[in-house]
């Protein structure tokens, strides 16, 4: 039961699943896909189908403090070298490296049907249905420097952990869009988004701190709601303790049963986006976009637990693990036994909401040949309190629909070496497509038993999308080099 309850804490920050997926590569390519990130954009090709499970799919694993360097002491994969859990200078540099606020955001995303039209070469009408999940966790550097150093870099001091926070979001949204030329040169768009939350968990962080005593014994003073609206229920004990939680498997026994929960509007949401591009000349073009304003009400299956008291820690660390006084999982056990004794299950959950991480963008095209486009892309993502700045500059090669690719440079998430690449093709009416936000510049070699590979030394952020697209119409031939 205890690593149930631990699952449950930390599932909003491991489980890999995404919101809107912002690829920097996408936003040039003339893809389909493209209006997701403006719904402004006008791709090629009159009538564009997307079929379930294969028309889109992205996975999004994003943080700013753990790379693959932090993984692996000496290039060797063991069970003993995870090179940030052990002591000595491979965790100092890791430590070292922490910032104030910390963040992992794993997401995914799959199209499950996908419609687009030109009315008249000039309305654009679209309709596309969407699985997401967002996972977000932010915690403070000093916590997990007190976690793996251990106490007595902090003997007196308090803590103050109120930036901590986590959430977890699945949901299904269908996007209802529209675009037109106003003027020759200025054109505008929107989408219209119908949310239906599938699961949630969602902490609200009022206040906690934490305070490391002269007996390395820990205070904590917190006061956080942790909200969830999911198929599970919590076991107690008769003095109203909690042992443990369960998920109703029933809810998924077949087909019958997970198909209306999973569509079910028992969690109803609105968003919108907005966009702009504005065609100076031929050459030169500007657009801005902003996306997913929105929100999910959450109504079904709710559960909340709630601490609001002070209470003692042993004071247990890392270090404890480091001088073999005793065990990694004893460690756990006696971190989630303190906290088994101060949550508190409430029998009268309330419903709650949770908000789309909001996002603007910024871009503008240089287009010096017909086939050939030069952007610059400002992305900036609001999640919480926490702002995501990423700016990419990108060369893009477009003849018509035909084929289409992009070579990108994003500087993002405290890195400044970052490659990206997306490649798209047509053949007939089928057009494939793959994109690479994050492609490492620097690799090594690691070994694992007596084999050897190379492997990203410095990757803290994969993104990956790709997808078959259906196009019909528009089929442009273009030279690949300008006719003389």
């Amino acid at each position: 039961m205890k690593k149930q309850i631990l699952a449950l804490l930390l599932m909003m920050s491991a489980v890999t699943a995404g919101n809107a997926q912002n690829s920097q590569v996408l936003y040039f390519m003339n893809l389909p896909q493209a209006t997701t990130l403006n719904p402004a954009l006008k791709p090629a090709g009159r009538f564009y189908l997307g079929l379930p499970g294969i028309s889109d799919i992205s996975v999004r694993v994003d943080n700013n403090f753990l790379s693959f360097s932090d993984l692996f002491a000496d290039g060797v994969i063991s069970d003993s070298t995870f090179a940030f859990l052990n002591d000595g200078p491979w965790l100092e540099n890791f430590l070292g490296s922490l910032g104030d606020n910390n963040s992992l955001e794993p997401q995914a995303g799959i199209r499950l049907f996908g419609l687009a039209f030109n009315v008249k070469d000039n309305l654009r009408f679209s309709l596309d249905v969407t699985t997401r999940a967002d996972a977000n966790i932010l915690f403070p550097g000093d916590l997990l420097r007190l976690g793996l150093r251990g106490n007595s870099d902090f003997i007196g001091q308090t803590l103050d952990l109120s930036s901590f926070r986590t959430d977890m979001t699945m949901y299904q949204e269908i996007g209802i869009g529209a675009s037109g030329n106003i003027t020759e040169g200025l054109r505008i768009g929107g989408r219209l988004l119908v949310l239906s939350g599938v699961a949630s968990g969602y902490l609200t962080n009022n206040h906690s701190s934490l305070t490391v005593n002269e007996d390395f014994t820990h205070t904590a003073d917190a006061d956080m709601v942790f909200n969830f609206s999911a198929p599970l229920y919590f076991i107690t004990e008769d003095d109203g303790s909690i042992h443990g939680a369960e998920f109703d498997e029933a809810r998924f026994s077949d087909a019958k049963n997970a198909i209306p929960y999973l569509t079910a509007m028992s969690n109803p949401g609105f968003g919108i986006d907005l966009g702009a591009e504005y065609r100076i000349n031929d050459m030169f073009a500007v657009s801005a976009a902003v996306k997913d304003l929105g929100f999910i009400r959450w109504k079904r299956d709710l559960s909340q637990l709630s601490i609001k008291s002070t209470f003692e820690f042993n004071g247990l660390t890392m270090q404890d693990v480091y001088d073999e006084s005793l065990s990694f999982d004893e460690l756990i056990n006696w971190t989630i036994d303190s906290l088994q004794n101060v949550l508190v299950l409430d029998e009268n959950p309330q419903e709650f909401t949770s908000r789309l991480p909001a996002t603007v963008l910024g871009a503008f095209g240089f287009t010096p040949v017909k086939f050939l486009t030069l952007g610059v892309l400002s992305q900036t993502r609001f999640k919480g309190p926490v702002i995501h700045q990423e700016t990419t500059i990108s060369g893009n090669l477009n003849f018509g629909n035909s084929f289409s690719t992009t070579l990108a440079y994003t500087a993002a998430n405290r890195r400044y070496d970052n490659l990206g690449f997306g490649m798209a093709f047509r053949g007939g009416f089928a057009q494939f497509f793959i994109l690479v936000d994050n492609i490492p510049l620097k690799w090594t070699t690691v070994t694992s038993g007596e084999g050897s590979f190379r492997m990203p030394e410095h990757w803290n952020t994969v993104h990956a999308r790709l997808g078959l697209n259906l196009v019909f119409g528009n089929r442009q031939k273009e030279d690949i080099l300008p006719a003389i």
